[in-house]
């Protein structure tokens, strides 16, 4: 019987940005918006020969209880302007941006992805995600314009958009003939789209990058999100700290892709993780805990708390039983926020009570419990091993790390992990081809104009 061959693991970095998970307070974390905390986190993923470096996006400073909430890191810069300059201080690293597709054009977000592929040498990706809420859309005028229904139906148009903007430039198209006195071909970027939430012609002006299409990751995991990736997209963000959990997830967002004409490693599935590294067991246990306390404090508990009930609770003592209160079904104390939604509050709030009683948690403890992102805790053989059976096990095909400091919450990662992961023939040892696509295995992008006769 033949020998499955080791799967890679694919790697990728996260810059985090709106979310209590950064320790922003910690002695050893710098700046969050200096480009040199860019480029040296950046330069560490490109030294451990990650496939991509990820920034999210935050269209509104969150609030709670009217005022920002101070503890979200803020004042994050545009994702696409700091991965143009990153993509001068890198050489093989893929460059991955948020964009959002419920408060943007497709004319301006496939111009700006293009230019970044062309920049980096094909090395751009755009993680397509969507907003519902009208807190986000004051700041576009638009309100609550779009029911949450029509996200989904939006964001797949955007992209098919964006896609035959990308494809209006044919191989050729872009001549440069001094002699013939023709510098483009004269039918070259026209376009014309007619749809539902897009109704748009003329010509585009940017060539096709490098990929043709940049790599497309798509970050829920909804039913709708699971099925806009089988649809389009070539890598899907997950969240499953468990194996069985993950491997449920793997196998039913692998089952979607055939329906589609794909085969199962069209799609990378890569969980978010992040990690916590010590000589020992214990000690690698005892960090643990620490960071764990310093990313959920009093305040955040309580905060997080609220945002779930609907309702002020700062009488509670962060340290004592959950409230016996129960939550206001459409009340709302933090805006911007999406972990809690009116929808499902009650019965969100229903689990948390169970399991903070068949467990004997305090509010602290269960927030942190149920906030917690999917950690690998561990020596560094251990982190590796454990890695590796998620991947041989088919629970994922890699991960996105997202560490708890900047910008050097990646290097015992690089220096102590990833080394033992090359000697055990899961990641390389140095990247084999220029652009994303290649680091991720990925076919050649599907143009449009090739399926049309």
């Amino acid at each position: 019987m033949p020998v499955k061959p080791l799967k890679q693991i694919h790697l990728a970095a996260q810059l985090p940005s709106v979310q209590h998970t950064v320790i922003w307070s910690d002695p050893a974390a710098g700046s969050q918006i200096a480009f040199d905390s860019f480029a040296r986190l950046a330069r560490t993923a490109e030294r451990g020969r990650f496939d991509f470096f990820f920034l999210s996006e935050g269209l509104r400073l969150r609030e709670h209880k009217g005022r920002v909430l101070d503890l979200d890191v803020a004042g994050r810069p545009e994702a696409l302007t700091v991965l143009s300059a990153l993509s001068a201080v890198t050489t093989h690293l893929g460059l991955a941006a948020t964009v959002n597709s419920t408060f943007n054009e497709p004319y301006d977000v496939a111009r700006r992805v293009a230019t970044l592929d062309h920049l980096s040498g094909g090395r751009a990706a755009w993680n397509v995600v969507t907003s519902h809420d009208a807190f986000t859309g004051e700041n576009f005028r638009r309100g609550s314009f779009l029911d949450e229904a029509d996200r989904y139906t939006r964001a797949a148009e955007f992209l098919h958009t964006a896609r035959e903007l990308w494809d209006s430039w044919r191989p050729g198209d872009f001549r440069a003939d001094a002699a013939a006195g023709e510098f483009v071909r004269p039918g070259a970027g026209r376009f014309a789209h007619r749809g539902r939430h897009f109704d748009i012609s003329g010509r585009f002006s940017t060539p096709a990058g490098p990929q043709g299409h940049p790599v497309i990751i798509q970050a829920g995991d909804s039913p709708e999100g699971r099925e806009f990736a089988a649809a389009d997209a070539d890598v899907i963000f997950s969240r499953h700290a468990d194996l069985a959990g993950g491997r449920a997830a793997y196998r039913d967002v692998k089952a979607r892709l055939a329906k589609y004409g794909r085969d199962p490693e069209d799609l990378k599935i890569i969980p978010s993780v992040s990690y916590v590294l010590g000589d020992t067991p214990a000690e690698a246990a005892e960090r643990a805990e620490e960071v764990a306390r310093a990313q959920v404090g009093p305040q955040t508990a309580l905060m997080l708390l609220e945002a779930a009930w609907g309702r002020d609770l700062s009488g509670y003592d962060p340290d004592g039983p959950l409230p016996d209160v129960d939550p206001v079904p459409e009340g709302v104390v933090t805006k911007g926020h999406t972990l809690y939604r009116s929808r499902g509050r009650e019965e969100t709030v229903r689990h948390w009570r169970r399991t903070a009683e068949e467990r004997g948690l305090s509010i602290r403890e269960l927030v942190t419990e149920v906030t917690a992102r999917p950690t690998f805790v561990g020596t560094p053989r251990q982190v590796a091993d454990a890695m590796n059976e998620f991947v041989q096990s088919d629970a994922a095909d890699g991960f996105v790390f997202s560490p708890h400091t900047v910008p050097g919450g990646l290097d015992e990662l690089v220096d102590r992990v990833v080394p033992l992961l090359q000697e055990m023939g899961v990641h390389r040892a140095d990247y084999t081809g220029p652009t994303l696509r290649d680091h991720l295995g990925l076919k050649p992008a599907r143009r449009h104009f090739e399926e049309t006769p």
